[in-house]
């Protein structure tokens, strides 16, 4: 019998290089800074009330678009943090994490032939999510070596054919955070067309040197027109929940909910039930920006005893590092290197682009416990 065979949809995917490097991490006995989750627990109130949520019988499904008292929760804290309420009823849906909600928002836009502005190094969802939609990504690479955005550039790349616009602050992989400056060129580049922004803020309360987050809710000219995307997982150090959600106007959120209803459906009910109870105490997400800075200080400061030599990184779980004073490898390369023979697991960078551009840099995830960090740096200086 001849094997019955698929016509691929995404012919030019493999394997993602976290899989990938955390595959090979497991196996050289290697300390994972690849993959971007904590290694230490998370809130123990958190998990209490999870635990009591159960037991108080929230074991049933919640409704399809996520638990009320959630929603109204969330939207206190956006009225809060940027100065807008959404209403909870027609414009914030609780989602399986935050990959689910760009899928759904770019799965509720995108028609075959529709283009999509993507900034590189981007997150490796965001490209074959766009053409499994049978739509074009249209890359615009971030000006090394501070990530930012060259808008002289991105309006050159807008046609007739551009649906949307896909922003990621604080960003992943660099740490860069997008300024008040950035959000008023993309107000204008997008005014008077029907160009949506579809806004990856997973990390929006990992922010740090002061700095603020400058969310889309807080620009009513982008706020009419985007698809805000966020994690609870990211941010409460508990990113095997998968839980996330997306704020956007009733229009878009209504037809987000069409294709959420036949897809997820719904999420989680006893955690969904947690959080409502958790994010009602504002400090819980107003401390975590300091709390994570303190790490990548930390790490920093360990780093100064090698060869790497830190980017900027004002937000997220990552920082850059160069080591072009260390090998004229390729990323790719010089990671598998790293991994086998110093036992520490980074990402190349070159693997978030399409099209792998090679500076010389890795991203480290530094959200871990201090001996994971230091451990991992003394490794570091043998190189």
């Amino acid at each position: 019998m001849s094997p019955v065979s698929i016509h691929s949809k995404l012919p030019n995917v493999g394997t993602t290089i976290f899989t990938v490097m955390s595959a090979l991490a497991a196996e050289h006995k290697a300390i994972n800074l690849g993959q971007g989750f904590p290694d230490y627990a998370m809130d123990e109130s958190l998990l209490e009330l999870v635990e009591h949520a159960m037991r108080n019988g929230h074991n049933q499904y919640a409704h399809m678009n996520g638990y009320g008292p959630l929603r109204k929760a969330l939207a206190d804290k956006v009225q809060y943090l940027y100065g807008s309420r959404p209403d909870p009823e027609t414009e914030i849906t609780i989602t399986p994490g935050a990959s689910y909600a760009l899928f759904t928002a770019l799965a509720t836009i995108l028609q075959p032939g529709d283009e999509v502005i993507v900034f590189e190094p981007a997150y490796d969802c965001y490209i074959p999510q766009i053409e499994l939609m049978g739509a074009k990504a249209v890359t615009v690479n971030l000006v090394f070596p501070n990530y930012r955005i060259d808008w002289k550039e991105v309006r050159a790349k807008i046609t007739g054919r551009t649906r949307a616009i896909i922003v990621n602050t604080p960003h992943n992989p660099t740490g860069s955070v997008l300024t008040k400056d950035d959000m008023l060129e993309l107000e204008a580049a997008v005014a008077g067309s029907n160009i949506i922004v579809v806004a990856d803020e997973v990390y929006e309360h990992l922010i740090f040197d002061g700095l603020q987050h400058e969310s889309v809710l807080k620009y009513p000219p982008l706020r009419e027109r985007a698809f805000a995307v966020y994690s609870f997982g990211k941010v409460y150090d508990c990113t095997g929940w998968k839980l996330g959600y997306c704020i956007a106007p009733p229009a878009l959120m209504a037809e987000f909910r069409k294709i959420h209803q036949f897809n997820a459906f719904t999420c989680d009910t006893p955690k969904q039930v947690a959080l409502a109870d958790f994010i009602n105490n504002r400090g819980v997400f107003l401390g975590l920006g300091s709390r994570l800075q303190k790490k990548r200080d930390y790490f920093q400061q360990l780093m100064t005893g090698t060869r790497f030599r830190p980017l900027a990184s004002h937000g997220s779980y990552f920082q850059i590092y160069s080591y072009d004073a260390i090998s004229d490898e390729p990323e790719y390369d010089f990671a598998i290197r790293l991994t086998k023979e110093a036992g520490v697991a980074t990402i190349p960078v070159s693997s978030f682009y399409r099209t792998p551009v090679d500076n010389r840099v890795l991203r480290f995830c530094f959200s871990k416990r201090d001996e994971t960090l230091a451990a991992a740096v003394e490794r570091l200086k043998g190189i």
